[in-house]
């Protein structure tokens, strides 16, 4: 008999503005819960200040102490995270939908009509390679109504070209996103994170590693950690995340592998080390660039194995070049494959003529600091 959905997630609000709200999960263990759940915190734009996380490897309790803002939705938040809970498996978002109907979003295109209506394209490849059939399409549609309801107001497919879905970035530029090198300053002057230090003990504990991080706060944290160990396969334990002096960060986690057993062998365990300290310098990558006579920003991010891209990206893009008085011509997000990793491409057109002219670094930096958190 499973457990009501009231006693999974249970949210309990601050009663004063400024101090944290305390949400509390209780449920079914499963790899890679975490960073699910942290993806959605980041996704409705909530600040995690302080975790405690501790499984048997079978079941988890989890307790995370968050700061909201006053037009959160708490209700729809409590939703959420029931859903993602291993108990509860419902679809809730488009992503969602094409991802269990094994439909592969290769691009979207985002644009806004005159009359204010949201028009969205998902360029897509069905690995069933069965979209040119009307069963498969109204299955599609049976799935996207249900998962979106009304807000639908219309719906179509239609085959186009491989050269629709290329998404195409000059070679610099390509080395200057994609390039595996986070040391320090970038020599093409892409922004990291300061301060990160991973320490590794396996000594402390007979059944488990122990990775001890400290680093600087920034918006997402916790999911970069959980996406890591996912994509990983690496199960968390026990886990502990405060923030000490304002913005600087120290988190504990004792972890396994899916065996259930801690990690001895070097090779696994400095490639984990690598991939971790390179997704806390650098969760992001933003860059300028000219393309023709205007000027486009780039912001990329990488995708985590199950396809699924970064929250909130678009939103935080957008939301920054709103700050500075900058408009927005066209924007559009595809995906690009280096070596065995796959990256969110954001291209946003700047429209200089509707705006005072800024520099690109400033540019750079204000969207930098939204995506980071740091406004």
């Amino acid at each position: 008999m499973g457990i009501l959905s009231d006693d999974v997630v249970i949210i309990s609000q601050s009663e004063k503005e400024g101090d944290p709200s305390v949400i509390t999960i209780n449920c079914p263990d499963k790899t890679g819960l975490g960073c699910d759940l942290c993806r959605i915190l980041l996704f409705f734009g909530l600040n995690i200040v302080r975790g405690d996380v501790s499984t048997d490897g079978k079941w988890c309790y989890l307790v995370f102490w968050v700061i909201g803002k006053p037009n959160t939705r708490w209700n729809l938040l409590k939703m959420r995270l029931v859903e993602a809970s291993p108990s509860f498996s419902w679809a809730f978002d488009v992503t969602e939908v094409l991802y269990k109907l094994e439909i592969n979003i290769e691009k979207v295109k985002i644009s806004t009509t005159p009359d204010g209506k949201v028009m969205d394209l998902f360029f897509v490849t069905d690995t069933r390679e069965l979209l040119g059939t009307v069963k498969r399409r109204n299955e599609v549609y049976e799935y996207l109504r249900d998962a979106i309801g009304d807000s639908m107001i219309s719906y179509d497919i239609e085959l186009v070209g491989p050269e629709i879905t290329a998404c195409s970035t000059s070679s610099s530029v390509a080395e200057t996103l994609f390039s595996s090198d986070v040391s320090g300053e970038h020599s093409s002057g892409l922004h990291t994170s300061s301060n990160v230090s991973i320490a590794v003990d396996n000594s402390l504990s007979s059944a488990h590693t122990l990775i001890h991080i400290t680093c600087q706060d920034h918006k997402g944290l916790l999911y970069d950690i959980m996406r890591t160990f996912k994509d990983f396969n690496i199960q968390i334990s026990y886990g502990r995340f405060t923030i000490k002096r304002g913005k600087n960060c120290e988190i504990d986690l004792f972890i396994v592998q899916s065996d259930g057993r801690k990690i001895l062998d070097s090779s696994k365990l400095n490639a984990l080390i690598t991939r971790l300290r390179a997704e806390l310098q650098q969760p992001l990558r933003v860059v300028m660039m000219n393309r023709g006579p205007d000027t486009e920003l780039l912001v990329t991010n990488p995708v985590e194995l199950s396809g699924k891209g970064r929250p909130q990206v678009f939103h935080d893009i957008a939301l920054a070049l709103k700050k500075i008085d900058t408009c927005i011509f066209s924007a559009e997000i595809g995906r690009h494959v280096t070596g065995d990793r796959e990256w969110e491409v954001y291209k946003v057109l700047i429209n200089e003529e509707d705006s005072l002219p800024i520099p690109r670094s400033k540019i750079e930096e204000e969207v930098w600091k939204t995506l980071m958190g740091w406004e």
